[in-house]
């Protein structure tokens, strides 16, 4: 860039990539980190259950069922996990709806509104979808998938206890992701603390999420599909 111009990049999280883009595009850039005295609020009862990747959406469903609340913001690391969880609230009676990156941004917005207004009341998101969201009275934020980045954790618990509120982090640490846990402690400076899985808050019966029909792959004519090599 022109050595006159004054060039500022402002990002939510400094990872690997917006530090590599910064000094791919910027003269000698210098780096300005803003730490709160808290990376976490005191308004915020956090909570941690360990539990396997099977037996994560019986938990989910329990816990809604027993909160009841008007806006639960759910996250998920990836777009099929959130339309996953998203097809199996609804086909167990719970309205919610998948906001991920693949959502048009009038579909979004409108999304958004109706999760406002509280006519929505469980959001499953992606962090990419979730960057930016400022909606008041949010009462429990679920991790359903622990993020892989520690300063992820702190965005996404920081969505419900605004303004002075009050509010509740839920995490499920399964053994996909546990291995996230000890570096989020370490940057929220305390252990999280774990509850225990008893029978009563896991669904006691759940509809399974229908096995959807993959798509048949296209092929040009006079292609014949070929067997896959042994591994």
């Amino acid at each position: 860039p022109p050595p006159e111009r004054l060039t500022l990049l402002f990002s939510a999280t400094l990872s690997w990539r917006v530090h590599e883009l910064a000094y791919e595009h910027m003269n000698n850039p210098h780096i300005v980190v803003i730490n709160p005295d808290k990376v976490t609020v005191d308004q915020v009862a956090q909570r941690l259950y360990h539990i396997e990747s099977k037996d994560k959406l019986a938990l989910l469903l329990g816990l809604l069922q027993q909160i009841k609340s008007p806006r639960v913001l759910v996250f998920v690391n990836t777009k099929r996990g959130a339309e996953t969880v998203s097809i199996t609230l609804n086909a167990n009676g719970l309205a919610g709806k998948a906001l991920s990156g693949d959502v048009p941004q009038k579909q979004r917005q409108a999304l958004l509104g109706r999760f406002a207004r509280g006519e929505l009341s469980t959001l499953i998101a992606t962090d990419v979808a979730a960057r930016g969201l400022h909606i008041p009275e949010v009462s429990h934020v679920i991790n359903f998938d622990l993020p892989q980045n520690a300063e992820d954790y702190v965005h996404r618990i920081g969505r419900t206890a605004r303004g002075g509120a009050s509010g509740d982090a839920i995490s499920f640490a399964c053994e996909e992701y546990v291995y996230s846990l000890p570096e989020i402690e370490a940057f929220i400076g305390h252990k999280i603390p774990v509850a225990r899985v008893d029978a009563q808050i896991l669904a006691p019966s759940m509809t399974k999420m229908p096995r959807s029909r993959r798509p048949r792959e296209r092929r040009p004519p006079g292609v014949r599909r070929t067997a896959p090599a042994n591994r």
